[in-house]
This record gives structure tokens, sequence and C-alpha cells, in this order.
């Protein structure tokens, strides 16, 4: 892999040929800009490829023992031979079965039997339980909704016996158990095969009648395939077929369509901008292929961007010949990349991208690995606040893939809220244009950290701003800028002709100019 150039030269911010991938079975991530005794952190897909059978290809040694993303719901669980009770927060096989009632005696004041119904009164608890855990509003919330979900005319959905959350200790549920079980029914896993490629993620569900929203990794297997056979399994075990509806790997981003679907539950949408750094957050996906699995963690920082490689197929891959000014960056490798497929199930591939993007991301702790792209990360009260992407390695192998190390990185929901409407309204999104190629600061050009204007376009949006060669920019739309990186995710965040905040020096001087962003 060739080395990144110096962030002096000018170079354009997305898109630009990548270095030639070795031909060893798994590409080596790339390098990020660290202490040359340091070990380099690396982004990669939290999506899971998952191998075509062959007989001759021997299984690895530390292969997971699941090997697919789900198992139909009439090989998890034993048909029951009674009638279901209802499903919600405390699933009704965990309440005590009632004691037989007593005969029936007359009542001192009236005469008439007595009657004192028990089979509702665990779910009851158990939920003021969960409110009292949750506090204020969200105690209530949640807890109301648990009791509504225990009402005796709730009908149990037609898969059965497959609960999504399984509380063994109703009396000690937790806020981590109350929101898993709110949020859970609204992710689903995804599984996509080729004629010789395969893998598994994660989704988020966002209308009763099946739109659904992952990344665009997901649905290309890293951008090898444009036209996989998709399927779609609900946490209660539904399996339904899926198309895609757009996609977005600009922004790494794909809405998909399941057919048939009805009565699905949507996610609530929550304010990713309102979060603060250690907000408890919650990811619920399908690492590994294994659904309905949960993690808890916090938001470790905010502000954050970093550079992967684009899952464009490549006949969507922007060339050359085409690039605009602000394509690329950093000669097109960042310190961040994605891995293409995790050999644990066995599959060896090469990219066909050879651009990348930057996005702007949330950070967390809560583990995320490969399998959990697409999923959500909720906030605690189960409201989407991200859209699960990447994490970060260590680099320590370059023949395997590891999982997670407490770094993993979310697209902020109100980036991913934006572009799903855009695509389910008019099948594509836009994205903003800055008209600039840009590099990152250094002690050279500047005395504080930004991203350095080093050409400008006639007639861009940078230009109509004033902006010039050799400005350092170090804000943009209320976010800090400290790389250049940071102002390509942040201009791409936004849709094609909105207006930002721009701040940056020149001479050593601050100033503040609104710019009305280009369609990329």
């Amino acid at each position: 892999m060739s080395e990144t150039p110096s962030s002096e030269t000018p170079t354009p911010e997305d898109g630009a040929p990548a270095a030639p991938q070795p031909t060893a079975e798994f590409p080596p991530p790339a390098p990020i800009v660290a202490p040359a005794d340091q070990p380099a952190p690396v982004a990669q897909p939290v999506a899971e490829p998952v191998a075509p059978a062959a007989e001759s290809a021997p299984a690895p040694q530390h292969a997971p023992a699941v090997q697919s993303a789900f198992v139909p719901p009439s090989t998890q669980h034993a048909q029951p031979t009674e009638p279901l009770p209802p499903a919600g927060l405390v699933p009704p096989s965990f309440a005590a079965a009632p004691p037989a009632a007593p005969p029936a005696s007359p009542s001192a004041a009236t005469g008439q039997p007595e009657s004192r119904p028990r089979s509702i009164m665990v779910p009851v608890i158990a939920a003021a339980v969960v409110a009292a855990l949750l506090g204020g509003g969200a105690g209530a919330g949640v807890a109301a909704w648990a009791i509504t979900s225990q009402d005796d005319t709730t009908t149990a959905s037609s898969a059965g016996s497959n609960q999504t959350i399984t509380v063994n200790n109703p009396d000690s549920v937790d806020v981590v158990t109350a929101v898993a079980a709110k949020a859970a029914p609204s992710v689903v896993t995804i599984s996509v095969t080729t004629s010789s490629a395969g893998g598994t993620g994660s989704g988020v569900i966002l209308s009763e009648d099946g739109y659904v929203l992952t990344n665009t990794h997901v649905v290309t297997l890293d951008g090898e395939s444009a036209d996989g056979t998709i399927e779609v399994t609900t946490s209660d075990g539904h399996i339904y077929s899926a198309e895609v509806v757009g996609l977005d790997p600009i922004v790494d981003l794909a809405v998909l369509k399941l057919d048939g679907a009805s009565g699905l539950t949507p996610i609530e949408w929550g304010d990713s901008d309102s979060l603060d750094v250690g907000d408890q957050v919650i990811a619920i996906g399908a690492p590994l292929g294994l659904s309905n699995t949960v993690t808890d963690g916090i938001v470790s920082a905010l502000d954050r961007s970093i550079q992967i490689a684009s899952s464009a197929v490549p006949d969507d891959t922007t060339g050359d010949s085409d690039s605009t000014p602000d394509d690329n960056q950093n000669g097109g490798q960042g310190p961040f990349d994605f891995w293409n497929f995790d050999d644990s199930q066995g599959q060896s591939g090469s990219s066909s991208t050879s651009s990348t993007i930057s996005l702007p991301v949330i950070q967390t702790d809560a583990a995320i690995n490969p399998g959990n792209s697409g999923g959500a990360l909720v906030d605690s009260e189960g409201r989407l606040v991200g859209i699960n992407v990447a994490i970060a390695s260590t680099g320590s192998s370059s023949s395997s893939q590891s999982g997670s190390i407490g770094v993993g990185f979310s697209i902020p929901a109100s980036l991913a809220q934006r572009v799903a409407e855009e695509i389910i309204a008019d099948g594509e999104a836009t994205h903003g244009l800055l008209g600039a190629s840009v590099t990152t600061a250094t002690s050279s050009e500047s005395d504080v950290v930004g991203s350095v204007i080093q050409e400008v376009t006639s007639g861009g949006a940078a230009a109509a701003a004033g902006l010039e060669a050799g400005d350092v920019v170090t804000s943009f739309n209320g976010h800090p800028i400290t790389s250049s990186t940071d102002l390509t995710a942040q201009v791409r965040a936004l849709a094609a002709g909105s207006q930002a905040e721009l701040v940056y020096l020149r001479d050593g001087e601050s100033h503040t100019v609104t710019v009305t962003l280009g369609q990329l």
C-alpha cells in the first residue's frame, strides 16, 4: 500500500484511487498517523460477510459456532401446546403461575362472590420497577408502554414463541433491559447473498409497512455486488424478501423495502444533536449473525470524523474523469479503512472500490462487532440516535478481523433521518459541495488545528463566500474542524443548497462567513 502523501500537498477530499490492494487474503488496514511506538487504530466495517458453502474449504479454527445470521423460527423453539400469553417487556413465561383460586365465598358486605384476578400482577409490578429505575418522564413512558403491552387484550405475534428479550428476574430489571425491550422489535437482521459471496448485517425499521434503514456496505457486500438477494428477519422471527429503494454510498446509508410487510414496529427517532459525552447508549443488532444482541456503554466522543473505504459498487464509483475539487483528500487514503470480509467465516475477497468517504460519527464504547452494521444505537429512552457503521482495530493482525476494542462509530440520527427520508421520497439523497481542495493544517501553515484551503474552484461555494487559498477553517455549521476529514464530513452531512456558518483564520485574524453549498 502506498504511503499517504504529505498534508502540505493539495489533494481532493473524497474519491481518489486508493493504493493497490495486496494479494494476501485480506488487505491490511490503512495506517493511521500515530507515534512510531504506538499501534495505529483503523476502522473496519461491522457487517459480517458469510462464506458460501464449500466442501473443500475447512472451517477456520477460530470461526464462531453460529455460521448464519439467523435460524428460522420453526427450529429455534419447541412449539407450545397451549395458546401463548401476550408478549411484552416482561415475557409472561417469567411470571409465576397463579395458584388455583379457592371457591368463591359471599362477601361480608354484599353477599356477592369475590373475584381477585391475579394473572397481570407480575407484569404490572415489573413495569413499576422499570419506572422507578428509569425515573422521571423516561421511566413513566417506558413503564406505560410495558403495562400496555401486558394488557390482556394484546394479541400475540403470529411468529409464536420467539420472545425478543429474555428477562429471568423481572424484579431487578434496569434501564438497559427496559430500553432493549422497547427498541429491539424495531431492529432486524439482514442477509445478503450472491452467487459467490454473502454477508449479514443489521437494520432499523422506519415504518409499519416495511421501510428499513441500513448501511450501503451491508447491501453491496462492501462494494462487491449491487444485485444480491436480500432477506430480512425481524426480531420475532418473521422472514421477508427485500428490495433496494436507494443507496447512498457517500454517507454509507441505504433504504430497503420489505415485500408484503405490515404492522411492524418503527423505531422512534431521537435527537443526536443533543447528546453529551458520557450519556448512556445501547447498541442493538446481530454481531456475528447473533440476532437481538444488546450491548451498552456511553457516548465516548462527539464531533468525531472518520475516513473509510467507499462501499459503492464499481459502476457507481466516481472516477478521476469527473472528480470534483473536494471529492478526495489526503490522497484518498485516510487513517480509517474498511476490511472487506470477516475471515472467521472463511471468506476472502478484495475491495472493488477505489475511493474513500468521510463520515461524521458518534464514538461509543458500547461493544460493536462485525454484523452490527446498520443496527441501532439508542439512548436511555429507546430512541434512535445513531446507525452503527464501523469499529476501530489495533491493526495487529493482517490475516484476521478483530472484534470490538471499545472504539465504535455510529452515523448520527440527524444525518441518517435526512438521508432516509430523501431516499424514500426521491430514490436518492443530496450532499453539499464546498468547491475547494483542502488538507489538514500543519505547524508550517497554522498555529491552530484546522483544515487549510489549498485551492478554490471558480464559481463554487467557497469562492462565493470569499474563501481563499491559505485560509484555515476552524469551525463549520457549529462543529469544530480539526482536520480536512472533519471539514469534508460536515460538508457532506448537509443537503445541497444548505447554508452553514463557516469560521476561518486569515493572517491570524478570525472571520465568519455564511456558505451556500453546491451539490456533489
